[in-house]
């Protein structure tokens, strides 16, 4: 399997980023319009979302956003002190991995879904560094809906300007590298968004039980 993004002579729309300390890869249009729209539709429609929550200062606060985990079995997930286990793959979902699989030329054993209802949802500064995803982990993520700014800040050296990114409906961005333990990333409130999107960021689980 090649280790590129050019396997389907995407290499015109590729971009990379030059960002120190991380390693990014971008398609805008991974997926064509046609096909990023059923399966956003499929997720909205079939994917069973769920309404997790943090405890804040004492108090349980709803995560601005819905979510859910699919994954093979065994490969279990938690940040924050939420946890996943697997659900079965949908065969949309699973259809996309192999895809995804195979135009970057890394396996995924899972995907976290998230269900961004409008510019309200959000999701905080954070890493993808957890134990289960090993070290330097990839991951690649399909944006699907509407486009949302995607935020990195260096965790280490506030001299490094902030990278923002508007994903595109369809896109793909995979994250490696030094990415995850160098850098923190989020989607911010936008409230004058009224539409959707859907995240789906395939992972490799190192530790499956």
């Amino acid at each position: 399997m090649q280790n590129s993004l050019d396997l389907f002579d995407l290499e015109d729309e590729l971009i990379v980023p030059e960002i120190e300390d991380a390693q990014l890869q971008y398609i805008p249009h991974a997926f064509t319009a046609p096909q990023a729209d059923d399966y956003l539709r499929c997720c909205l429609e079939q994917l069973p979302w769920r309404q997790d929550t943090l405890r804040i200062a004492g108090r349980l606060i709803p995560i601005p956003r819905l979510q859910n985990w699919f994954a093979d079995d065994g490969a279990e997930y938690s940040y924050s002190g939420i946890s996943f286990t697997a659900n079965p793959w949908p065969d949309y979902l699973l259809a996309m991995k192999q895809v995804i699989e195979q135009m970057t030329g890394h396996r995924f054993n899972s995907v976290l879904a998230n269900y961004y209802r409008n510019g309200n949802d959000s999701v905080d500064w954070h890493s993808d560094d957890e134990p289960e995803l090993g070290c330097q982990p990839v991951i690649a993520s399909v944006s699907l809906g509407t486009p949302r700014v995607f935020s990195l800040r260096h965790r280490f050296n506030n001299a490094i300007p902030q990278y923002k990114l508007t994903l595109q409906h369809g896109s793909l961005l995979l994250m490696s590298g030094r990415t995850q333990s160098h850098w923190q990333h989020r989607i911010a409130k936008q409230k004058a968004i009224m539409t959707p999107r859907v995240n789906l960021t395939f992972r490799a689980i190192k530790d499956i039980k």
